[in-house]
């Protein structure tokens, strides 16, 4: 059992298990802040019944995508020393700076969000979410940034094989952050969005008619309506800055072999990279060029440029695929829920069936993504410093093959549960619709917001 094999698969099933947290947490943030608000300025207690509905998923998301982290962060060690060692200035301080300006912040105002609704201000606690939310967008930027810099690595200097900063500036807001970061945050919106709609949905399914259902749900799919044109306008920006800095990666991505003008756009095909060439093409003439140089004459790098320095291309070929596929998907189920509710305030109930699996769509985007971008950088764990086969520690084949078992396991188990909560907290506000008590309130009017 080859360990460098083996701790790639390791470490791609750690952090798969772990994005699939952030990508709620970091936008649900936001809508909490916005059902609160909502609730400060109309009295409205349904807004309140969202919020502390959906407050629980935020709390139990943070709290796995903590103990994923921590498990995460080991393979640094164990796994991948030769990572530390090369790039260590650099990672260091900007997981040090994920932690202690963002970690720290929402710990701190989590237990505020849950628990002090009438026990503090009414502003304390819009303050204590807005400062949550605030630092689940702080906690990307720097874990962005840091990942960015592995694609597009500027501001340092190499001496005696490490790695030293030379521009902080340069390091953080590398070429690739901006994009990077927008595309992030864009699809940590439509996560949450999917899966408030999706589960909105199936309270809707189990006869839920309550107000606080038809806030969520109204929320949700109004929300991912307005995201997934923006989504697909970032994506595309996002495909251009990859063109200009990582062109394999691009070539990967479409499959392109030669580079040249009026290159197709693959809709299929199942690349051979044996053969240097796709087998059972579909394609559209002159898609390609059009759309990365808006010009069918425009010229496409292809793969054979970087022969023994381009990723595998296979998995980032339909990595890419799926995510798009399930872009469009989105795009087709948020504007047709969009049109009934606006038009006839009504959900047809096929829709309806339709929108409950749609509710982990965002997670299947992100993670095709993930993928796209993070196979794309192959061979190279830093694009041009650091190859991914320099940083694999001397572990054995055997001992990885245990611990990747035992990761498998545990993470399957824990997503059942996940999974398993989430449906559980839907059909229970489906049962108790708008009439179950809040959370601290004791028999406090809940006409308007607490006294500031």
């Amino acid at each position: 059992m080859d360990p460098l094999i083996l701790s790639r698969i390791q470490f791609g099933a750690n952090i798969s298990f772990h994005i699939l947290f952030p990508a709620i947490t970091i936008a649900l943030g936001w809508m909490l802040l916005f059902f609160k608000l909502r609730y400060n300025a109309t009295g409205d207690t349904a807004w309140m019944r969202a919020y502390f509905t959906w407050v629980k998923v935020f709390a139990l998301s943070f709290a796995m995508g903590v103990v994923s982290g921590v498990t995460m962060s080991f393979q640094f060690g164990t796994n991948w020393p030769g990572y530390m060692e090369t790039v260590g200035n650099i990672a260091g301080p900007l997981l040090a700076y994920e932690i202690l300006t963002a970690f720290f912040l929402e710990a701190a105002f989590l237990g505020i969000m849950l628990f002090g609704f009438r026990r503090v201000s009414n502003r304390i606690h819009t303050l204590a979410t807005v400062l949550v939310a605030g630092g689940t967008t702080l906690s990307a930027f720097w874990i962005i940034a840091l990942n960015s810099w592995m694609q597009t690595p500027v501001g340092f200097e190499m001496r005696d094989g490490v790695a030293h900063a030379t521009d902080w500036w340069a390091i953080v807001f590398n070429p690739s952050m901006p994009y990077r970061l927008v595309h992030m945050l864009l699809a940590s919106g439509l996560t949450v969005s999917f899966l408030i709609a999706g589960l909105s949905a199936l309270r809707y399914l189990y006869g839920d008619r309550s107000e606080s259902m038809w806030k969520a749900l109204r929320t949700g799919v109004f929300t991912a309506a307005i995201l997934i044109p923006i989504q697909i306008f970032a994506g595309d920006q996002h495909g251009l800055n990859t063109l200009e800095h990582q062109p394999q990666k691009i070539a990967a991505m479409e499959a392109n072999w030669n580079t040249g003008p009026n290159v197709p756009l693959v809709l299929f095909a199942l690349p051979d990279e044996a053969a240097r060439e796709n087998k059972f093409e579909v394609t559209i003439p002159d898609g390609a060029s059009l759309i990365l140089r808006h010009s069918a004459s425009g010229v496409v790098p292809g793969l054979n440029d970087y022969a023994g320095n381009h990723p595998p291309v296979f998995p980032v070929f339909w990595a890419f695929r799926i995510m798009v596929g399930t872009g469009v998907l989105m795009l087709v189920v948020s504007w047709s829920a969009a049109f009934f509710l606006k038009r006839r305030h009504s959900l047809p109930r096929p829709l309806a069936l339709v929108m409950v699996p749609m509710a982990l769509s965002g997670w299947l985007a992100t993670l095709a993504g993930w993928y796209t971008t993070e196979i794309g950088r192959q061979p190279w764990l830093v694009t041009g410093v650091l190859r991914t086969v320099d940083a694999v520690g001397p572990v054995a084949g055997g001992q990885v093959a245990l611990s990747l078992a035992v990761y498998l396991i545990l993470y399957a188990l824990l997503l059942i549960a996940y999974l398993g909560v989430l449906v559980y907290l839907a059909l229970k506000a489906a049962k108790d619709g708008d009439s179950s008590p809040l959370p601290g309130v004791l028999d406090a009017p809940l006409s308007q917001p607490a006294a500031k």
